[in-house]
């Protein structure tokens, strides 16, 4: 890549404040700053890399008012944490063009390819897929039978989806992630053995989601598991059978969703938290890192934490107390 501030300043709607004609050609975090390099600023507490980064480049917000001389060009926009993650999508987009491409693979003469679409080695469709226009297929990647897949999509290596699902447009899928495994259901018999029950469900991902590298979203027993639009999942979750997640929720990595639980719109899920089956959850919930949700959360906008998952202000006072009452058990 190669771009001058005043290109940068017409992609991003920005304005320059400095040299115009300043060349970059590549991104770097603010402290790791060098000559060549573009930045950007949108976090307070890194301020102090502002007068001291040699890079050539820096996104500011458009209110930022400098303490000190800044070296680097600068280039005022709205939002600069939202400017530098469309600048990059972006450049993504301007030097990652697929033409259409058919590499070693094999696939069912009944495959609808729409146009551009791209597909590496060693792949494998099965009868009746369909695939829309300008999706891309990473190497090794395995596709059922009767699945749909929505425009402009890309399936990373190893992903696996399972016959019949449905995939959006716009959706990525990171590298060995399944779509439609078997849920976790097992019927206890009276020898104490389990009998397996049989899924005969699918998966329906809305437009514009992602879903991480090793994450498994499991199949319904009769219906659906639905990801919603907009809806973001990180590395090694675990979706279970019949889980409906709202629009634009997002959940970061080795949370795990039992079976049937209800997710409303917008939630934010931290890391390692647990959900238990059988339970909705209200829209605008965000729960703490490894909480644990053992009921339903029935009101919206709350911030839950601990182990079961309680408001914040409650567990705040809880930890308080309990914390004091082992201090004063040291004392006697």
């Amino acid at each position: 890549m190669q771009y001058t501030a005043k290109q940068l300043a017409q992609i991003l709607k920005g304005t320059v404040e400095g040299n115009p004609d300043a060349v970059v050609t590549g991104f770097a975090k603010i402290e790791h700053g060098k000559e060549g390099k573009l930045c950007f600023f949108a976090n307070p507490k890194y301020e102090h890399y502002v007068y001291s980064t040699q890079a050539t480049i820096l996104l500011v917000n458009r209110d930022f008012v400098p303490k000190q001389p800044v070296a680097p060009t600068m280039i005022r926009v709205e939002n600069a944490y939202s400017a530098i993650a469309e600048l990059l999508k972006y450049v993504s987009s301007t030097t990652n063009v697929h033409k259409r491409h058919r590499g070693w693979s094999l696939w069912h003469w009944s495959v609808k390819f729409g146009k551009k679409v791209w597909l590496g080695d060693f792949c494998r469709i099965g009868k009746k897929v369909v695939i829309g226009d300008g999706t891309v297929i990473h190497d090794h990647v395995s596709i059922g039978a009767r699945t749909v897949i929505g425009r402009n999509c890309i399936l990373y290596p190893g992903v696996r989806i399972y016959p019949g699902m449905v995939i959006g447009d716009d959706v990525i899928l990171h590298a060995n992630c399944v779509i439609g495994s078997d849920g976790f259901g097992n019927a206890p018999q009276p020898d104490g053995t389990w009998e397996k029950i049989e899924h005969l469900g699918n998966v329906i991902i809305g437009n514009r989601v992602e879903i991480g590298a090793n994450t498994t979203v499991d199949r319904a027993e009769m219906e659906s598991t639905i990801i919603g639009n907009g809806v973001k999942i990180d590395n090694l979750c675990q979706i279970a059978h019949n889980v409906q997640i709202g629009d634009n929720t997002v959940m970061a990595a080795m949370t795990g969703v039992a079976g049937s639980a209800i997710i409303g719109k917008n939630c934010i899920i931290a890391g390692q938290v647990g959900i238990v089956g059988h339970i909705k959850i209200a829209d605008n919930t965000t729960i703490g890192a490894q909480a644990g949700v053992i009921g339903n959360v029935r009101k919206s906008g709350q911030v839950l934490i601990g182990m079961p998952a309680i408001p914040h202000a409650n567990f705040m006072r809880s930890y308080a107390l309990f914390k004091r009452a082992g201090e004063v058990e040291a004392e006697k």
